[in-house]
Protein backbone atom coordinates (compact mmCIF):
# COMPACT_ATOMS: atom_id res chain seq x y z
CA UNK A 1 0.00 0.00 0.00
CA UNK A 2 1.31 3.03 -0.84
CA UNK A 3 2.22 5.83 1.59
CA UNK A 4 0.35 9.20 1.67
CA UNK A 5 3.08 12.33 0.72
CA UNK A 6 5.32 12.96 4.14
CA UNK A 7 4.65 16.35 4.44
CA UNK A 8 7.99 17.94 5.04
CA UNK A 9 8.55 21.32 7.03
CA UNK A 10 8.33 24.81 4.90
CA UNK A 11 11.03 24.70 2.75
CA UNK A 12 12.41 28.46 4.46
CA UNK A 13 13.32 26.12 7.26
CA UNK A 14 16.42 24.83 5.28
CA UNK A 15 17.74 28.50 5.76
CA UNK A 16 18.80 28.36 9.56
CA UNK A 17 20.88 24.52 8.82
CA UNK A 18 22.10 22.74 12.37
CA UNK A 19 25.13 23.99 13.78
CA UNK A 20 28.23 20.95 13.25
CA UNK A 21 28.89 20.88 16.59
CA UNK A 22 28.12 17.76 17.99
CA UNK A 23 26.09 17.14 21.01
CA UNK A 24 26.20 13.65 21.22
CA UNK A 25 28.94 11.94 19.78
CA UNK A 26 28.62 8.31 19.68
CA UNK A 27 31.23 5.66 18.42
CA UNK A 28 31.71 1.76 18.25
CA UNK A 29 28.92 1.54 20.56
CA UNK A 30 27.71 -2.21 21.64
CA UNK A 31 24.81 -3.45 24.08
CA UNK A 32 24.82 -7.22 24.19
CA UNK A 33 21.95 -9.23 26.35
CA UNK A 34 23.51 -12.69 27.59
CA UNK A 35 26.04 -14.28 29.78
CA UNK A 36 29.46 -13.04 29.24
CA UNK A 37 28.37 -10.51 27.23
CA UNK A 38 31.68 -8.12 27.02
CA UNK A 39 33.52 -10.71 25.17
CA UNK A 40 31.33 -10.57 22.09
CA UNK A 41 32.26 -6.62 21.04
CA UNK A 42 36.06 -8.15 21.94
CA UNK A 43 36.29 -11.31 19.84
CA UNK A 44 35.99 -10.56 16.15
CA UNK A 45 34.63 -14.14 15.02
CA UNK A 46 31.88 -13.43 17.56
CA UNK A 47 31.04 -9.82 16.90
CA UNK A 48 30.78 -11.11 12.80
CA UNK A 49 27.95 -13.86 13.76
CA UNK A 50 24.24 -13.24 12.46
CA UNK A 51 21.93 -12.76 14.93
CA UNK A 52 20.62 -16.34 15.25
CA UNK A 53 24.46 -17.63 15.07
CA UNK A 54 25.32 -15.54 18.06
CA UNK A 55 22.14 -16.63 19.81
CA UNK A 56 22.96 -20.07 19.05
CA UNK A 57 26.83 -19.68 19.78
CA UNK A 58 26.47 -17.61 23.20
CA UNK A 59 23.21 -16.92 24.06
CA UNK A 60 23.78 -13.92 23.41
CA UNK A 61 21.98 -10.97 21.97
CA UNK A 62 23.37 -8.24 19.98
CA UNK A 63 20.58 -5.03 20.28
CA UNK A 64 22.65 -2.36 19.40
CA UNK A 65 26.34 -3.53 17.49
CA UNK A 66 29.32 -0.99 16.43
CA UNK A 67 27.00 2.08 16.36
CA UNK A 68 28.44 5.33 15.81
CA UNK A 69 26.99 8.39 15.24
CA UNK A 70 27.10 12.26 16.16
CA UNK A 71 23.93 14.43 16.84
CA UNK A 72 24.12 18.12 15.68
CA UNK A 73 23.41 21.07 17.61
CA UNK A 74 20.06 22.03 17.23
CA UNK A 75 18.92 19.11 14.54
CA UNK A 76 16.24 16.89 14.84
CA UNK A 77 18.08 13.46 14.27
CA UNK A 78 15.91 10.45 13.88
CA UNK A 79 16.78 6.74 14.75
CA UNK A 80 14.11 4.18 13.08
CA UNK A 81 13.73 0.47 12.13
CA UNK A 82 11.49 -2.39 12.67
CA UNK A 83 10.54 -3.47 16.16
CA UNK A 84 14.00 -5.34 17.41
CA UNK A 85 15.91 -3.13 15.31
CA UNK A 86 17.77 -2.20 18.43
CA UNK A 87 16.50 1.73 17.83
CA UNK A 88 15.20 2.11 21.21
CA UNK A 89 17.73 0.69 23.49
CA UNK A 90 20.23 2.53 21.34
CA UNK A 91 18.58 5.39 22.95
CA UNK A 92 18.50 3.97 26.42
CA UNK A 93 22.51 3.78 26.16
CA UNK A 94 22.69 7.56 25.34
CA UNK A 95 22.17 8.36 29.16
CA UNK A 96 22.81 5.08 30.52
CA UNK A 97 19.41 3.91 31.14
CA UNK A 98 20.64 0.88 29.75
CA UNK A 99 24.22 0.04 30.59
CA UNK A 100 26.21 0.07 27.30
CA UNK A 101 28.54 -2.98 26.81
CA UNK A 102 31.21 -1.12 25.07
CA UNK A 103 32.04 2.33 22.95
CA UNK A 104 31.78 5.24 23.95
CA UNK A 105 28.93 7.68 24.29
CA UNK A 106 29.98 11.31 25.02
CA UNK A 107 27.94 14.88 25.71
CA UNK A 108 29.61 18.14 24.96
CA UNK A 109 32.46 16.24 25.18
CA UNK A 110 31.88 14.48 28.40
CA UNK A 111 32.35 10.50 28.69
CA UNK A 112 28.85 9.16 29.68
CA UNK A 113 30.26 6.17 30.73
CA UNK A 114 32.84 7.96 33.10
CA UNK A 115 30.06 9.43 34.66
CA UNK A 116 29.53 8.88 38.47
CA UNK A 117 25.76 8.63 39.73
CA UNK A 118 25.77 12.55 40.79
CA UNK A 119 26.96 13.20 37.23
CA UNK A 120 24.62 10.63 35.83
CA UNK A 121 21.71 11.93 37.61
CA UNK A 122 22.59 15.36 36.58
CA UNK A 123 22.65 14.35 32.89
CA UNK A 124 19.33 13.17 33.20
CA UNK A 125 17.54 16.07 35.45
CA UNK A 126 18.91 18.87 33.30
CA UNK A 127 20.62 18.03 30.11
CA UNK A 128 19.22 14.99 28.68
CA UNK A 129 15.06 14.65 29.09
CA UNK A 130 13.05 11.91 27.94
CA UNK A 131 9.55 11.35 26.39
CA UNK A 132 8.07 8.09 25.90
CA UNK A 133 5.67 6.39 24.89
CA UNK A 134 4.21 5.59 28.00
CA UNK A 135 3.18 8.93 29.43
CA UNK A 136 3.76 8.50 32.63
CA UNK A 137 1.69 11.11 34.67
CA UNK A 138 1.22 10.77 38.16
CA UNK A 139 -2.79 10.21 38.18
CA UNK A 140 -3.10 12.14 41.74
CA UNK A 141 -1.40 15.19 40.50
CA UNK A 142 -3.03 18.16 38.12
CA UNK A 143 -1.38 18.67 34.86
CA UNK A 144 0.46 21.27 36.33
CA UNK A 145 1.50 19.56 39.08
CA UNK A 146 2.84 16.93 36.62
CA UNK A 147 4.54 19.46 34.36
CA UNK A 148 6.44 20.85 38.00
CA UNK A 149 7.18 17.31 38.71
CA UNK A 150 10.88 17.58 37.83
CA UNK A 151 11.48 20.48 38.79
CA UNK A 152 10.47 19.83 42.23
CA UNK A 153 12.99 16.71 42.14
CA UNK A 154 15.59 19.59 41.31
CA UNK A 155 14.57 21.24 44.40
CA UNK A 156 13.17 24.53 42.73
CA UNK A 157 10.64 26.42 45.29
CA UNK A 158 7.08 26.16 44.82
CA UNK A 159 6.00 29.38 43.42
CA UNK A 160 8.98 29.42 40.92
CA UNK A 161 8.50 26.13 39.46
CA UNK A 162 4.45 26.44 39.07
CA UNK A 163 5.21 29.61 37.30
CA UNK A 164 7.29 27.45 34.75
CA UNK A 165 5.86 24.63 34.55
CA UNK A 166 2.28 27.18 33.62
CA UNK A 167 4.23 28.49 30.77
CA UNK A 168 5.05 25.16 29.76
CA UNK A 169 1.75 24.09 29.54
CA UNK A 170 0.25 26.97 27.50
CA UNK A 171 3.70 26.19 25.40
CA UNK A 172 1.89 22.59 24.07
CA UNK A 173 -1.48 23.86 23.84
CA UNK A 174 -3.14 23.16 27.44
CA UNK A 175 -3.86 26.59 28.94
CA UNK A 176 -7.29 26.36 30.64
CA UNK A 177 -6.34 22.45 31.49
CA UNK A 178 -3.68 23.14 34.48
CA UNK A 179 -5.88 22.01 37.20
CA UNK A 180 -7.32 19.06 35.11
CA UNK A 181 -5.84 15.39 36.05
CA UNK A 182 -4.76 13.05 34.05
CA UNK A 183 -7.96 10.74 33.89
CA UNK A 184 -9.44 13.71 32.61
CA UNK A 185 -7.74 13.97 29.64
CA UNK A 186 -7.56 12.46 25.99
CA UNK A 187 -3.77 10.18 24.82
CA UNK A 188 -3.28 13.35 22.63
CA UNK A 189 -3.54 15.82 26.00
CA UNK A 190 -1.67 13.22 28.08
CA UNK A 191 1.30 13.14 26.13
CA UNK A 192 1.01 17.13 25.39
CA UNK A 193 1.76 16.88 29.48
CA UNK A 194 4.64 14.64 29.13
CA UNK A 195 6.26 16.76 26.60
CA UNK A 196 5.56 20.22 28.95
CA UNK A 197 7.08 17.90 31.70
CA UNK A 198 10.41 17.11 29.68
CA UNK A 199 10.40 20.83 28.27
CA UNK A 200 9.92 22.62 31.95
CA UNK A 201 13.75 21.53 32.96
CA UNK A 202 15.08 23.47 30.15
CA UNK A 203 16.70 20.25 28.92
CA UNK A 204 19.71 20.72 25.82
CA UNK A 205 18.36 17.21 24.22
CA UNK A 206 14.71 16.13 24.16
CA UNK A 207 14.95 12.37 23.58
CA UNK A 208 11.85 11.17 22.17
CA UNK A 209 11.42 6.89 22.32
CA UNK A 210 7.99 6.27 19.74
CA UNK A 211 6.23 8.97 21.73
CA UNK A 212 3.00 8.53 19.58
CA UNK A 213 2.73 4.91 18.53
CA UNK A 214 -0.26 4.49 20.96
CA UNK A 215 -1.88 7.54 19.35
CA UNK A 216 -4.67 7.64 16.45
CA UNK A 217 -3.48 9.17 13.20
CA UNK A 218 -5.15 12.20 13.53
CA UNK A 219 -3.72 12.87 17.25
CA UNK A 220 -0.13 11.50 16.36
CA UNK A 221 -0.18 13.88 13.35
CA UNK A 222 -0.67 17.11 15.39
CA UNK A 223 1.73 16.10 17.92
CA UNK A 224 4.07 15.55 15.00
CA UNK A 225 3.36 19.80 14.03
CA UNK A 226 3.65 20.32 17.55
CA UNK A 227 7.24 18.91 17.68
CA UNK A 228 7.92 20.71 14.34
CA UNK A 229 6.63 24.17 15.71
CA UNK A 230 8.38 23.14 19.17
CA UNK A 231 11.44 23.00 17.05
CA UNK A 232 11.15 26.04 14.54
CA UNK A 233 10.29 28.37 17.90
CA UNK A 234 13.47 26.77 20.18
CA UNK A 235 16.15 24.91 17.84
CA UNK A 236 16.43 22.21 20.67
CA UNK A 237 18.00 19.38 19.53
CA UNK A 238 16.17 16.15 19.53
CA UNK A 239 17.04 12.60 19.23
CA UNK A 240 13.40 10.79 18.15
CA UNK A 241 12.83 7.27 17.45
CA UNK A 242 10.05 5.44 15.23
CA UNK A 243 9.39 2.52 13.58
CA UNK A 244 7.18 4.63 11.11
CA UNK A 245 9.34 5.61 7.88
CA UNK A 246 6.36 9.02 7.17
CA UNK A 247 7.36 10.21 10.47
CA UNK A 248 10.85 9.87 10.39
CA UNK A 249 10.35 11.36 6.80
CA UNK A 250 8.73 14.20 8.14
CA UNK A 251 10.23 15.42 11.07
CA UNK A 252 13.97 14.56 10.68
CA UNK A 253 17.06 16.47 9.31
CA UNK A 254 18.96 13.27 9.52
CA UNK A 255 18.05 9.71 9.45
CA UNK A 256 19.77 6.26 11.15
CA UNK A 257 17.99 3.75 9.62
CA UNK A 258 18.60 0.29 11.91
CA UNK A 259 18.35 -3.14 11.17
CA UNK A 260 19.68 -6.25 13.67
CA UNK A 261 21.26 -3.15 15.66
CA UNK A 262 23.31 -2.10 13.32
CA UNK A 263 22.88 1.63 11.34
CA UNK A 264 22.51 0.65 7.45
CA UNK A 265 22.71 4.06 6.25
CA UNK A 266 22.59 7.33 8.03
CA UNK A 267 21.44 10.44 5.92
CA UNK A 268 18.70 13.45 5.53
CA UNK A 269 15.24 11.93 4.07
CA UNK A 270 16.63 12.91 0.65
CA UNK A 271 19.35 10.90 0.92
CA UNK A 272 17.72 7.99 2.38
CA UNK A 273 15.24 7.94 -0.22
CA UNK A 274 17.06 9.06 -3.28
CA UNK A 275 19.90 6.84 -2.96
CA UNK A 276 19.05 4.07 -0.76
CA UNK A 277 22.21 2.08 0.68
CA UNK A 278 21.11 -1.24 -0.04
CA UNK A 279 18.76 -3.46 -1.27
CA UNK A 280 16.60 -3.50 2.32
CA UNK A 281 16.47 0.90 2.50
CA UNK A 282 15.57 0.62 -1.50
CA UNK A 283 12.55 -1.46 -0.32
CA UNK A 284 12.32 0.49 2.68
CA UNK A 285 11.64 3.52 0.78
CA UNK A 286 10.15 1.55 -2.01
CA UNK A 287 6.29 3.59 -1.98
CA UNK A 288 7.20 6.74 -0.76
CA UNK A 289 6.37 9.56 -2.92
CA UNK A 290 9.61 10.74 -4.04
CA UNK A 291 8.21 14.54 -5.23
CA UNK A 292 7.41 15.13 -1.76
CA UNK A 293 10.96 14.22 -0.48
CA UNK A 294 13.41 14.93 -2.87
CA UNK A 295 14.51 18.72 -3.16
CA UNK A 296 15.19 20.58 -6.62
CA UNK A 297 18.75 20.03 -5.76
CA UNK A 298 17.95 16.50 -6.92
CA UNK A 299 17.20 18.01 -10.56
CA UNK A 300 19.11 21.65 -11.00
CA UNK A 301 21.42 21.77 -13.99
CA UNK A 302 23.49 25.17 -14.77
CA UNK A 303 21.74 27.97 -15.95
CA UNK A 304 22.30 30.48 -19.23
CA UNK A 305 22.81 33.71 -18.87
CA UNK A 306 19.15 34.15 -20.03
CA UNK A 307 17.87 31.60 -17.18
CA UNK A 308 19.39 33.39 -14.89
CA UNK A 309 17.49 36.43 -15.09
CA UNK A 310 14.44 35.34 -15.39
CA UNK A 311 11.85 32.84 -14.66
CA UNK A 312 10.20 32.17 -11.04
CA UNK A 313 12.22 31.39 -8.39
CA UNK A 314 12.77 28.70 -5.79
CA UNK A 315 14.48 28.39 -2.32
CA UNK A 316 17.51 25.43 -2.65
CA UNK A 317 15.26 23.09 0.35
CA UNK A 318 11.90 23.56 -2.26
CA UNK A 319 10.53 20.38 -3.20
CA UNK A 320 10.43 18.61 -6.21
CA UNK A 321 6.28 18.62 -6.20
CA UNK A 322 7.00 22.34 -5.58
CA UNK A 323 8.93 23.33 -8.61
CA UNK A 324 6.82 20.93 -10.71
CA UNK A 325 3.91 23.17 -9.82
CA UNK A 326 5.82 26.79 -10.63
CA UNK A 327 7.24 25.18 -13.68
CA UNK A 328 4.00 24.23 -14.95
CA UNK A 329 2.20 27.33 -13.80
CA UNK A 330 5.20 29.53 -15.53
CA UNK A 331 5.53 27.35 -18.76
CA UNK A 332 9.61 28.45 -18.21
CA UNK A 333 12.64 26.61 -15.77
CA UNK A 334 12.72 27.62 -12.55
CA UNK A 335 15.41 29.32 -11.09
CA UNK A 336 16.66 27.68 -7.58
CA UNK A 337 17.91 31.13 -5.20
CA UNK A 338 20.06 31.09 -2.30
CA UNK A 339 20.52 34.68 -0.89
CA UNK A 340 19.46 36.44 -4.27
CA UNK A 341 22.36 34.10 -6.23
CA UNK A 342 21.18 31.41 -8.72
CA UNK A 343 22.78 28.50 -8.35
CA UNK A 344 20.84 26.82 -11.21
CA UNK A 345 17.79 25.96 -13.09
CA UNK A 346 15.06 23.05 -12.98
CA UNK A 347 12.84 22.34 -15.90
CA UNK A 348 10.43 19.51 -16.68
CA UNK A 349 12.12 17.18 -18.06
CA UNK A 350 14.95 17.25 -15.01
CA UNK A 351 11.98 17.31 -12.58
CA UNK A 352 9.92 14.51 -13.85
CA UNK A 353 13.03 12.17 -13.86
CA UNK A 354 13.49 12.48 -10.15
CA UNK A 355 10.11 11.40 -9.78
CA UNK A 356 10.88 8.39 -12.20
CA UNK A 357 13.81 7.79 -9.95
CA UNK A 358 16.63 10.07 -12.36
CA UNK A 359 18.75 12.55 -10.59
CA UNK A 360 21.50 14.52 -12.28
CA UNK A 361 23.95 12.27 -10.07
CA UNK A 362 22.61 8.97 -12.44
CA UNK A 363 22.59 11.38 -14.97
CA UNK A 364 26.07 12.18 -15.13
CA UNK A 365 25.50 16.10 -14.99
CA UNK A 366 27.34 17.07 -11.92
CA UNK A 367 24.58 18.26 -9.96
CA UNK A 368 24.06 18.33 -5.97
CA UNK A 369 22.57 15.10 -5.83
CA UNK A 370 23.19 13.51 -2.79
CA UNK A 371 25.45 10.58 -2.49
CA UNK A 372 23.85 8.18 0.60
CA UNK A 373 26.27 6.78 2.78
CA UNK A 374 26.98 2.96 2.34
CA UNK A 375 26.14 -0.09 3.80
CA UNK A 376 26.52 0.04 7.93
CA UNK A 377 27.63 4.14 7.58
CA UNK A 378 27.76 5.87 10.92
CA UNK A 379 29.21 8.99 11.11
CA UNK A 380 28.15 11.49 8.68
Amino acid sequence: MALAAPARRPADDDSSTPSATPVFAVDGLWKVFGPGADRVPADPELSALSPAELRERTGCTAAVRDVSFDVRKGEVFVVMGLSGSGKSTLVRCLTRLVEPTAGTVAIDGEDVRAMDRTRLRELRRHRAAMVFQHFGLLPHRTVLDNVAYGLQIQGMGRAERRERAAEMVAKVGLKGMEQRRPGQLSGGQRQRVGLARALAVDPEVLLFDEPFSALDPLIRRDMQEEVIRLHREEGRTMVFITHDLQEALRLGDRIALMRDGRIVQLGTPEEIVGSPADDYVREFVRDVPREQVMTVRSAMRPASAEEAGSGPALSPGATVAEAIEAVARAGAPARVMDKGRCMGVVDSNALLGVVAGVTTATRGRGGTAPNGPGPGAGTV
